[in-house]
């Protein structure tokens, strides 16, 4: 409720000066604030840009303290893994997902050995890197098989925990995957690892750089329309929160970001959990390639991200994480 009218209440005068302004300020951002994903890639020596999005390359194992000591020196608190697996290492059943020699488990285990805890590690659970049809689940007549699927799910996980990931993140959106993973976890003595849900994960179009970025884009048959959700709707979206916080989910995620703030905000006044945004690869290349074409100025980065705050995020996943010291200024 507003009280007060026009002339005795004139609210530019908060407004008039820096040092006002940043007085009464709702929302503000940090590095604590984000999360920042790194592609990896086979090989030795290798920083490979992804052309699909300006600024973000894929880095070989070995090349990983680069991106790592700048994330700590910022002052990041988690960096999320995401692995362009090679075609000949994809099958139908994402087998490779299972391997403890496979790029994730490698990486694990390089910046556990070198950083100890000085910051977190994020891994995706799910298969779409390393099945040959690029779905996050298996196939079978036709159809994304919900219980198998998760029985793999479990494997990928538990193998990640053992390697020393501190949050696992299923990204598959199969029906129960949160409690089956929380139990076997409990089970194999893994009470501590987090699970970061993405609860609330859109059929969306703001993917396609990531596709590339990963490697699944050309091998991708069909759509993911019966696994992740429909972009109309937003009710289903507080049901999906709902069951995962009760199997056991530490925190949830909502992907993409901008395109759905209004289901952040929904999230966090319906559930007291905190709430992660995923600024999304598709909405990441459409801020840096306009900027680049001079279409916008690159203060629309800043805007952008403190938008997900307003709305109600702890921490946004974002591929400008790594410049956030030019960016928080």
């Amino acid at each position: 409720m507003i009280t007060g009218k026009y002339p005795g209440l004139r609210l530019r005068r908060n407004r008039k000066f820096s040092w006002t302004r940043r007085l009464v300020q709702e929302n503000s951002l940090s590095p604590s604030d984000f999360i920042l994903p790194i592609f990896l890639i086979d090989g030795i020596n290798k920083k490979e840009p992804v052309n699909t999005m300006p600024g973000v390359y894929r880095y070989s194992i070995n090349k990983l303290p680069q991106i790592i000591e700048k994330a700590i020196k910022i002052g990041i608190p988690m960096v999320a893994l995401f692995p362009k697996t090679k075609n000949n290492l994809k099958d139908a059943v994402g087998s490779e997902s299972l391997n403890e020699n496979n790029l994730v488990c490698k990486a694990i285990v390089e910046i556990k050995k070198r950083y100890k805890n000085q910051i977190g590690i994020m891994c995706d659970v799910a298969l779409d890197p390393y099945t040959s049809h690029g779905h996050d689940g298996l196939i079978k007549s036709k159809q994304i098989i919900n219980d198998e699927t998760i029985e793999v799910l479990i494997n990928q996980s538990l193998l990640q925990a053992q390697m020393g990931c501190d949050v696992l993140a299923p990204s598959d959106m199969m029906d129960g995957r949160i409690g089956k993973i929380r139990k076997s976890l409990d089970k194999s003595g893994f009470q501590n690892v987090q699970i970061l849900s993405y609860a609330a994960k859109y059929a969306s179009s703001f993917y396609g750089p990531f596709r590339d970025a990963v490697g699944s884009k050309g091998s991708l048959i069909g759509d993911k329309k019966t696994y992740q959700m429909d972009f109309k709707n937003s009710n289903e979206a507080l049901r999906e929160i709902a069951l995962d916080i009760k199997e056991g989910a530490d925190m949830v995620m909502v992907k993409p970001g901008m395109p759905y703030l209004d289901i952040i905000k929904s999230i966090k006044e319906n559930f007291k959990i905190p709430v992660f945004a995923y600024q999304v690869s598709g909405e990441y290349s459409l801020i840096s390639n306009a900027i680049k074409k001079k279409l916008i100025n690159d203060d629309a980065i800043y805007e952008s991200l403190v938008a997900f705050k307003r709305a109600g995020s702890n921490a946004i996943v974002s591929y400008y994480a790594d410049r956030l010291d030019k960016i928080l200024i």
